[in-house]
């Protein structure tokens, strides 16, 4: 029997195990949250103070997320994942006894909720690209739609029962419970056998190296770009119920640690709703205009929750912004996921989410201060108008722009020439800048279609790891043009052909079109310092006989 189209992806076997094991780890995550959310409230009953508890979830990100997704491009992936996890069963069991024995104040609880955080940091970029490894291109929007259908099940559900938790056991058990989820999906891990297959003889990229190569690659996508703009403009005004809600059930609504689980679960349940809805939305709307419809839906339910004087308004408040959240949060990712190869997929998710985070942790610390200061209705109102007006703004960054088709006539792209034999040697070890360049004749009328075509060339190259590109004209001839640019050692440029994509090659070959005559092969020049030993054999006269 054919999957309902929500669930397609779920026909993919390793996809459905790590499906699976992500839902392990959000119920305890949830647990979590909630636990050391409410036992916050307790500790100390400010809104500044209770902020902090998100915000050291989210700070890490910023010290780790670009290390992080480099690692994880460049290193297996399922070695990797493990010592996250293990690293995090370690924080949460410490946190569960801790509690336990009444020795937890709220500098600790921030200072465990911070390293916790630090191992989720490291973990989310390779966890995100094992995902997408998982199922065929198609299906990965809707795939990154059911891991939040699977993390908002657990919202739904894990909040209301760490409520019940903290309740009867005390927020120790929800931390307790935390911990050996993450022993789960540390047993499942070991048993996947994961098959790594490196598609390159090239050396493998060093750490600093890796980093910067990505936020090139980010840097020339247009839909990276664009992406991580729309979902800042979501998520800065819409942290402000993760900063404020525990206040708002506690102080505005006079209700206990269980309602405040309900309400995040009903957050939860609305993101299932469209997590399942999703495939119907997509086929309505494009990208944009979902994540404009999904930041509308998101900023009513903060209107409605900033206003709440009884559970059932704060309850329907969280059912639409949890359907804003996920609808939002699922196509802005799945855009930026499709619009990275697999080589440096880790690495723009690690940047995507640094953006997400900023925003997030942004907005958390912001919504709390202002709480402080304005008081909790007054402050959830400001965030869904600064919410609406940032979504208006933002729908001029296009997520729905798909790469050009290849003609079907395309020119024949020029070849280098080969490696001078003198050089060959040494090239492989040589750590200096390569300066590339390429020369072009245009006509006159072509001027501006040229140009044009050269400005997406540009992109182009800086995906591909240009550190500098820059276009010449001949001031004595002014049909002759000439492209350069930069790279940073001699293996990047072995790995400029294999970074780019067919949309890449097709952009080349529509410049290429526009040349006059036969191409003329592109020119490679290795940068020599003038005071450095010489590393190279003195070259031979192309005409000299042996001995």
């Amino acid at each position: 029997m054919a999957l309902p189209a929500a669930l397609a992806p779920l026909r993919h076997p390793l996809f459905r195990m790590l499906w699976l094991t992500n839902l392990v780890v959000s119920f305890g995550v949830w647990m979590q949250n909630t636990g050391a959310g409410w036992l916050m409230a307790t500790l100390s009953p400010d809104a500044l103070t209770v902020s902090l508890v998100s915000a050291a979830t989210i700070l890490p990100v910023f010290l780790l997320a670009m290390p992080a997704g480099a690692l994880a491009d460049i290193v297996d992936k399922r070695l990797f994942i493990l010592a996250t996890q293990s690293w995090m069963l370690a924080v949460a069991a410490l946190l569960a006894l801790l509690t336990y024995a009444g020795w937890v104040g709220a500098t600790t609880l921030l200072s465990l909720t911070f390293a916790l955080g630090l191992g989720a940091a490291m973990n989310n970029p390779a966890w995100g690209t094992v995902i997408s490894e998982s199922v065929p291109r198609r299906d990965l929007v809707q795939a990154i739609a059911l891991n939040g259908v699977g993390f908002n099940l657990a919202r739904a559900i894990g909040p209301a029962l760490a409520g019940l938790l903290v309740v009867f056991g005390g927020p120790e058990l929800a931390f307790a419970l935390n911990a050996l989820s993450y022993l789960a999906v540390i047993g499942v891990l070991l048993t996947w056998r994961r098959t790594r297959v490196r598609s390159s003889t090239l050396p493998r990229e060093n750490l600093l190296s890796a980093m910067r190569a990505g936020a090139r690659f980010v840097r020339h996508s247009p839909v990276m770009r664009s992406a991580m703009a729309r979902t800042a403009a979501f998520f800065f005004p819409a942290a402000a119920p993760w900063a404020l809600l525990p206040l708002v059930v506690k102080e505005q609504l006079g209700l206990g640690a269980g309602s405040f689980g309900l309400l995040l679960g009903l957050m939860g349940t609305g993101g299932v709703a469209a997590g399942m809805l999703l495939p119907q939305v997509r086929a309505r709307l494009s990208r944009g205009a979902a994540v404009f419809a999904a930041s509308l839906c998101a900023m009513a339910g903060m209107a409605l929750l900033g206003t709440a004087s009884h559970w059932a308004q704060a309850a329907l408040a969280m059912l639409l912004f949890g359907i804003g959240w996920v609808t939002s949060s699922s196509v802005a990712q799945g855009a930026a996921q499709l619009a990275a190869p697999a080589w440096v997929r880790s690495r723009a998710l690690a940047i995507y989410q640094l953006g997400f985070n900023f925003a997030l942790g942004l907005g958390t610390f912001f919504w709390g201060w202002l709480g402080t200061r304005l008081g909790i209705e007054t402050t959830m109102l400001a965030a869904a108008a600064t919410g609406l007006l940032l979504a208006l703004l933002a729908r001029r960054f296009d997520i729905d722009r798909e790469p050009a088709a290849a003609a079907a006539s395309a020119p024949t792209l020029p070849v280098p020439e080969a490696v001078d034999p003198d050089l060959a040697a040494v090239m492989p070890r040589s750590r200096g800048h390569v300066l590339e360049s390429q020369r072009y004749r245009i006509l006159p009328q072509d001027r501006a279609a040229f140009l044009a075509a050269m400005a997406e060339l540009r992109d182009v190259r800086g995906r591909a790891g240009a550190i500098e590109w820059q276009l010449y004209e001949d001031i004595a001839h002014a049909d002759e043009w000439m492209e350069v640019w930069e790279v940073e050692n001699w293996s990047d440029h072995l790995r400029e052909a294999s970074r780019m994509g067919d949309a890449d090659r097709a952009a080349l070959a529509r410049a290429m079109r526009f040349h006059q005559g036969a191409p003329t092969p592109p020119s490679r020049f290795l940068a020599v310092s003038p005071r450095a030993p010489r590393t190279t054999p003195a070259p031979q006269p192309r005409n000299a006989s042996p001995g």
